[in-house]
C-alpha cells in the first residue's frame, strides 16, 4: 500500500489543443481565418498527443551537440540534434508554421499561420526559433528579386531537409540570422565585421558574431560593414557546387532555456555572401525581418502562457487538499482565473497583431503596436510561468513536468529582438518619427471607449502621458517604460472589450486598470465572474 498513487493528476495528453483553446478559436474566426479550422484542429490534435509531448521532452533533455572536426581532422562545424527535434521541426514545416502566409496569401493567412506557430510553440518552444526566422526572412529576400527567385521556393517548401548540401540540389531551406557582436549587442551599427567585393557579384565577409541563431540552417542574413556602410548579406552554409562556405562555429551558447535549439558564436573569415538590398541600407533591409520576429516573440510568449495556465488548471482540477478540490479553494480559484486573464489577453492581442499584417492599410498600427506588445507580453511571460509552476507545488519545480522548462524559456522572448529598454526606446522613436502610428494606435484605443469608465479613464491618462512625452523630448527616455506599459494595457483591454466574453473583459479591466489594479496574480475581486473565466482555461 505504500506505493499506491492517489491524488495525483493524470497525464495531460490526448487533448486537441486548438479546440480546447476558446480565445484562439474565437480570434481565428474573428480575424478571417475560419477557413483554416480543419488544419488547425489537425495541428491541435497532433501537439496534444503524448508522443509529441515526449518528443518535446527528449529534444530538451538531449540538446544539440557541436563537433568542430570529424574523426579524421577535417573541419566540419556540425551541430547534431536528437531525432525528436527533427520530428518536431518536420511536423511544424509540413503544416506551414513557417511560411504558409507568404506562399498562400489570402484574407486571414497571417492569422492562420500565427495560430499554427503558437500551437507548436506551446508544446516545444525551442524549434520555433528557426521556424520564425524562416518566416521572417521573406520580406528581406524580396528586396533583391534575383535572390528571392533562387531562395523563396525553397523557403516556401513544406519539406524539412536538415542535411547541408549544394543549394541547387535542395528543394527546401531553413534560414537563420547573425547580427549581434560582442561589442555592440543591440547597437548593430557598431558592428565590426567587414565585407569586400570579389568582383564577380559576391562578397567576402570577415569578422565575428556573438549570437548566431540556429547555426545548422541552410543560409543566414548577416550584417557587415561594406565600403558604402552597414549592409545586409545572404550567407549560405554550402556554396553553389557543393563546397562548404567558411562558417566557423566557435561554441554553442549554454543558455538558461531554449535547450533544444542551438545558438552559437561564429567566425567569418573570407566567407562568401551576396549583397541583399543596397550598400549602406542593411538595417532598413533587415528591419522587416525584425518586425516579423518581434511579432513571433509575442506569439511565442502567448503560447507559453497558454501552456502554463493549462497545465496549472489541469493539476488543480484533479488535486484535492484541505478537504476540497484545489480549483474550488477560493485562493486557488483567484490565481487560476488571473492566470487565464493574462493568457487570454496575450492570445487576443497576438492574433489581433497578426491580423494587422494581413491588412496593408494597417502598417502604421502594426509598426507601433508590435513593439508595444512585444515589450509587455514578453515581459509578463516569466512571472506568469512562475505563478503557474507554483500551482503544481513540488511537481512544478521538477524537470519531469513541462512548467520547469517553460519557466526557463519565457525570458528569451523578452530578450530576443530587443530587450526591455531597447524596445521601449524604439517605441519612443516610432512615436516621434511616425506620428501616424500613434494616431493608428489611438484609433484602436478609441474603438472600445464608452463601455467601461475605468478603461475610459485609462485611455485619457495614456493620452495625457503621450502628450507630456511629446512636449518634452529631453525627458522622454525616462518615461519610456511608463508610456509602453500604458499603451500595452490599453491595447489589451481594447481588444478584450470588443471581442472577448464579458467575464474576461470585465475581469481584465478590473484587475489591470481598476482602482485595485495589481500586476500580481491571485488578487481578483471575488465579485467578478471567476467561474466564467476559469471555464476557458
Amino acid at each position: 500500500m505504500t506505493h499506491e498513487v492517489v491524488n495525483q493528476a493524470p497525464a495531460r495528453a490526448g487533448l486537441n489543443e486548438y479546440l480546447i483553446n476558446p480565445a484562439m478559436t474565437e480570434a481565428v474566426k474573428r480575424y478571417d481565418a475560419q477557413w483554416a479550422t480543419e488544419q488547425l484542429s489537425e495541428v491541435g490534435a497532433l501537439v496534444g498527443q503524448a508522443d509529441f509531448q515526449r518528443d518535446a521532452e527528449l529534444a530538451n533533455i538531449n540538446p544539440p551537440v557541436f563537433a568542430s572536426h570529424d574523426r579524421w581532422g577535417n573541419r566540419i562545424d556540425a551541430v547534431d540534434f536528437h531525432p525528436a527535434y527533427h520530428r518536431i521541426m518536420g511536423a511544424a514545416i509540413s503544416h506551414g508554421a513557417h511560411t504558409s502566409c507568404w506562399s498562400s496569401p489570402r484574407p486571414g493567412a497571417h492569422v492562420a499561420r500565427a495560430a499554427t506557430f503558437m500551437l507548436f510553440a506551446q508544446i516545444e518552444p525551442g524549434h520555433a526559433c528557426p521556424v520564425s526566422m524562416t518566416h521572417a526572412v521573406v520580406p528581406s529576400l524580396n528586396v533583391t528579386p534575383s535572390l528571392a527567385a533562387e531562395w523563396l521556393p525553397k523557403v516556401y517548401s513544406r519539406v524539412y531537409d536538415p542535411q547541408l548540401h549544394d543549394p541547387a540540389t535542395k528543394t527546401s531551406a531553413i534560414f537563420g540570422m547573425a547580427m549581434t557582436e560582442k561589442q555592440g549587442g543591440s547597437d548593430v551599427r557598431a558592428n565590426s565585421t567587414r565585407a569586400l567585393e570579389n568582383g564577380d557579384g559576391t562578397w567576402r565577409l570577415t569578422g565575428h558574431k556573438w549570437f548566431c541563431s540556429a547555426p545548422q540552417s541552410d543560409a543566414f542574413l548577416v550584417l557587415a560593414q561594406a565600403p558604402g556602410g552597414l549592409s545586409c548579406f545572404l550567407v549560405p552554409r554550402v556554396l553553389p557546387g557543393g563546397s562548404a562556405n567558411v562558417f566557423r562555429i566557435q561554441r554553442l551558447k549554454d543558455k538558461l532555456g531554449n535547450k533544444s535549439n542551438a545558438s552559437s558564436e561564429i567566425e567569418l573569415d573570407g566567407t562568401v555572401g551576396w549583397l541583399l538590398g543596397e550598400q549602406g541600407r542593411g538595417v532598413r533591409t533587415i528591419i522587416e525581418m525584425v518586425a516579423q520576429t518581434r511579432l513571433d516573440c509575442v506569439l511565442g510568449s502567448a503560447a507559453g502562457m497558454r501552456q502554463s495556465v493549462s497545465e496549472a488548471a489541469w493539476h488543480v482540477r484533479h488535486r484535492s487538499a484541505f478537504g476540497a478540490v484545489l480549483i474550488d479553494q477560493p485562493a486557488m480559484t483567484a490565481v487560476i482565473a488571473d492566470l487565464q486573464l493574462e493568457a487570454e489577453a496575450a492570445t487576443w492581442t497576438a492574433l489581433r497583431l497578426a491580423a494587422a499584417y494581413d491588412d496593408p492599410s494597417a502598417a502604421a498600427f502594426s509598426r507601433l503596436a508590435t513593439a508595444v506588445a512585444k515589450y509587455w507580453v514578453c515581459k509578463r511571460g516569466p512571472n506568469h510561468a512562475y505563478e503557474a509552476l507554483e500551482c503544481l507545488g513540488g511537481n512544478g519545480y521538477t524537470e519531469s513536468f513541462p512548467l520547469a522548462r517553460r519557466y526557463r524559456e519565457q525570458p528569451v522572448m523578452a530578450v530576443w529582438e530587443g530587450s526591455g529598454n531597447v524596445i521601449a526606446l524604439d517605441v519612443l522613436r516610432a512615436m516621434a518619427r511616425e506620428p501616424e502610428s500613434v494616431a493608428a494606435v489611438d484609433q484602436e484605443l478609441a474603438s472600445a471607449l464608452g463601455v467601461h469608465p475605468v478603461y475610459d479613464a485609462h485611455v485619457a491618462a495614456t493620452r495625457k502621458l503621450i502628450g507630456q512625452v511629446a512636449a518634452d523630448p529631453a525627458s522622454a527616455a525616462g518615461q519610456a517604460r511608463r508610456v509602453v506599459e500604458a499603451l500595452a494595457l490599453g491595447l489589451q483591454a481594447a481588444v478584450l472589450i470588443r471581442e472577448a466574453p464579458d467575464a474576461v473583459a470585465d475581469g481584465f479591466v478590473a484587475a489591470r486598470l481598476g482602482s485595485e489594479r495589481s500586476l500580481e496574480y491571485g488578487v481578483l475581486d471575488a465579485r467578478l465572474d471567476l467561474a466564467g473565466i476559469i471555464s476557458r482555461a
